[in-house]
C-alpha cells in the first residue's frame, strides 16, 4: 500500500515547471518583502531579514518540489532540517507571521498552485497595508505614566496640580511613597493627554522646574521613555 501511495503521480516536473514555480515564489516573496519593508515600524529594521523572506519563499518551493509525493523524501528532509538550529530570537510577532506567510506562498508555488500563491500574496498584503494604514488594533488613547519626585511644599504641590490640570485628563494617582530620609515624595500618575497637547509640551513644562521636580515619563513600549 505504501508503494502504491508513493507511485501516485501528483504532478510532473520538468525544467519549465521548475523555473515557473521558482519564478512565482520569487515574485510573491518580493511582494511580501516590499510590504514588510513598507509597514515596518521600529529601530531594529534588518535588511537581511527582508532578503531572507524572498529566499525563504523560493527555498520552500524548491523543498516542496524535491519532496513531491515521495514519503521517504519527506521524512528524510524533516530529519535533515532538524539539524538546523535557529538561534536568532524573533522579537516581533509580526516577523513570525511574515515568515509563515513566505512559507505558505512557497508551498503553493512549489506544488504549482500559482493562482493561489499570487492571489493569496496580493490579498494578504493588501489587508496588511489597510490594517497598518488605519492603525487597526492600536488603542484609541495612549495612556502614560508620569513619575514625579519632589519635596512636598505648598508651592511645589500647586505647580504640579496646575501642570496636570493643564495637560492631562483622566489623571489617576496610582502610587505614592516617601523617598529616603529627606522627606521627598515619589508619586506615579496615570493619565491621557488632552487633545491639543503632546508629551513634548509636558516635558518642556516640567523641565522648567527641573531644580525642584524630577520626573520620568513612561509611555507606549514602542517609544522611548524620557527622564530628567
Amino acid at each position: 500500500m505504501l508503494e502504491e501511495f508513493q507511485n501516485i503521480d501528483l504532478f510532473q516536473l520538468n525544467v519549465y515547471s521548475v523555473l515557473t514555480n521558482l519564478s512565482v515564489a520569487f515574485i510573491c516573496g518580493v511582494i511580501i518583502a516590499l510590504v514588510y519593508r513598507f509597514i515596518y515600524k521600529g529601530p531594529s529594521y534588518s535588511a537581511t531579514y527582508v532578503n531572507s523572506l524572498v529566499l525563504l519563499a523560493m527555498i520552500t518551493a524548491l523543498v516542496i518540489m524535491v519532496i513531491g509525493n515521495n514519503l521517504a523524501r519527506a521524512f528524510g528532509l524533516v530529519g535533515a532540517m532538524s539539524i538546523i538550529r535557529f538561534r536568532t530570537a524573533v522579537r516581533d510577532v509580526q516577523d513570525i507571521v511574515f515568515i509563515f506567510f513566505a512559507l505558505a506562498v512557497g508551498m503553493a508555488s512549489g506544488v504549482g498552485l500559482h493562482a493561489i500563491a499570487i492571489a493569496g500574496s496580493v490579498t494578504i498584503c493588501l489587508v496588511v497595508i489597510i490594517l497598518v494604514t488605519f492603525n487597526f488594533g492600536t488603542p484609541g488613547k495612549t495612556e502614560f505614566v508620569l513619575q514625579l519626585v519632589y519635596a512636598p511644599t505648598e508651592d511645589t504641590n500647586t505647580i504640579i496640580a496646575d501642570i496636570l490640570k493643564k495637560y492631562c485628563r483622566r489623571v489617576k494617582l496610582v502610587n505614592m511613597k516617601t523617598q529616603g530620609e529627606n522627606g521627598k515624595l515619589d508619586a506615579l500618575y496615570q493619565f491621557t493627554f488632552k487633545r491639543k497637547f503632546t508629551n513634548t509640551d509636558l516635558v518642556r513644562e516640567l523641565s522648567a522646574y527641573s531644580d525642584i521636580i524630577k520626573f520620568n515619563l513612561y509611555f507606549d513600549h514602542d517609544e522611548p521613555n524620557i527622564s530628567f
